[in-house]
């Protein structure tokens, strides 16, 4: 493997990885929030935060230029105020994998939530737990398997991640450039080896999460 093939597969795996941590925590946290919470406006809220898994990435894209972009009123404020530029950086790409691959965490970490029984909830609450530990000692212990599930599965998606990523960070070789990138950029410039060395390294990747997302699935199935 070439040093530059190895900083872009870093880079990939970088990106990837910071995006689905963070659709750990905000995804769970929401699907948790939607499974248990009864409020008005809800599946209107859920309808909105679904809508990346459907809408075209370079929408996704725009929206995310029109919003951080420099001569926009936040993005200009993050420049101004905190010296924050994410537009043509790796957090830019970060940003837009997490809005794409959102949805592939909240909606199985919701549906594994609402798969909890609530009465061994409440039971907990009974014997004195307290809401947050209730939360991690009984409910996500429950759900974890499901959720893990969606995690696999977004940090695959996030590490094909194309159109979005290329709107907000571009192409940068060594800062921006991912592996699905570096696939386009191989293929417009002719290089068919170096792409078929990429496509195939991102095939093997996404093979092995789709067999670990497989085993799991069976697990649950086996414990059900």
């Amino acid at each position: 493997m070439t040093e530059a093939l190895s900083v872009t597969l870093l880079l990939s795996l970088k990106v990837a990885g910071t995006a689905t941590l963070l659709n750990i925590i905000l995804g769970t946290a929401t699907g948790f929030m939607l499974a248990r919470c009864r409020f008005p406006g809800r599946d209107l809220l859920d309808t909105l935060i679904t809508l990346p898994m459907v809408m075209p990435p370079t929408v996704l894209g725009y929206y995310l230029l029109v919003l951080l972009g420099r001569n926009s009123t936040f993005g200009g404020w993050l420049k101004d105020t905190l010296d924050i530029q994410l537009v043509f950086t790796w957090q830019g790409a970060v940003i837009a994998a997490a809005l794409v691959t959102f949805p592939l965490v909240f909606k199985p970490a919701r549906a594994a939530f609402e798969s909890v029984n609530p009465q061994l909830e409440q039971a907990a609450e009974v014997l004195g737990l307290r809401p947050w530990a209730v939360f991690f000692r009984v409910s996500l212990p429950m759900a974890w398997r499901g959720i893990l599930a969606g995690i696999l599965l977004a940090f695959a998606r996030a590490l094909g991640e194309f159109g979005a990523t290329l709107m907000i960070a571009g192409s940068i070789p060594g800062q921006t450039q991912t592996l699905s990138i570096a696939v386009y950029e191989a293929v417009q410039a002719g290089e068919d080896g170096l792409a078929n060395g990429l496509v195939l390294l991102i095939s093997a990747v996404c093979i092995v999460i789709l067999l670990a997302i497989s085993h799991l699935a069976r697990a649950r199935d086996g414990r059900s």
